[in-house]
């Protein structure tokens, strides 16, 4: 009966963390819920990058940097402005785009970032693209997932974000948000 017992809740356990991890993931496959965890691979058709790869290439130049993290605390007037309850820090040269990681973010800020992008890109579709939040955080994820699904070819996600910047003894500095 004991043996009987294991074998049905060793049957059940697989369930039970497939229906957990199906309540973080939309239908699209973006990460909705929990954005701090570990993630172990850049999505699909998305290269990832180090640190210290970043640190030889020039912003703008070379590469558009994108920090997605959120503006804790801040939140965007109607008029597409940011108010922000505290200073973020990024990776010189970064472009932010808070909220724009979530997995299903408002209208508005999709909006705004897709058309940031493009106006970051001139449009060109094969200009290199790096996205990054923090350290274990699945908003990088998601926005080099969705500037793929935008047709972008050339994605790169730093899985490291401003966490590995830092860790290889180089400097944040102050970001305000993307113009809009």
């Amino acid at each position: 009966m004991r043996a009987r017992i294991g074998l049905m809740a060793l049957l059940l356990m697989p369930g039970v963390a497939l229906a957990q991890e199906a309540g973080l993931f939309d239908a699209e496959g973006y990460r909705i819920a929990h954005y701090r965890g570990p993630v172990h691979r850049p999505p699909e058709g998305v290269g990832r990058i180090a640190p210290a790869a970043i640190a030889g290439l020039r912003p703008d130049i070379d590469m558009i940097l994108i920090d997605v993290l959120p503006a804790e605390g801040g939140h965007r007037a109607a008029d597409g402005r940011w108010q922000l309850a505290q200073l973020h820090e990024s990776i010189p040269g970064a472009h932010w785009f808070p909220e724009s990681g979530r997995g299903a973010p408002m209208p508005d800020i999709a909006d705004w970032f897709a058309r940031g992008v493009a106006r970051l890109t001139g449009g060109k579709r094969d200009r290199m693209i790096v996205t990054f939040c923090r350290a274990d955080c699945w908003m990088g994820w998601n926005a080099a997932r969705r500037l793929r699904a935008m047709g972008y070819r050339n994605i790169w996600w730093l899985a490291e974000g401003t966490d590995g910047w830092r860790d290889l003894g180089r400097d944040l500095e102050p970001v305000q948000p993307a113009r809009r």
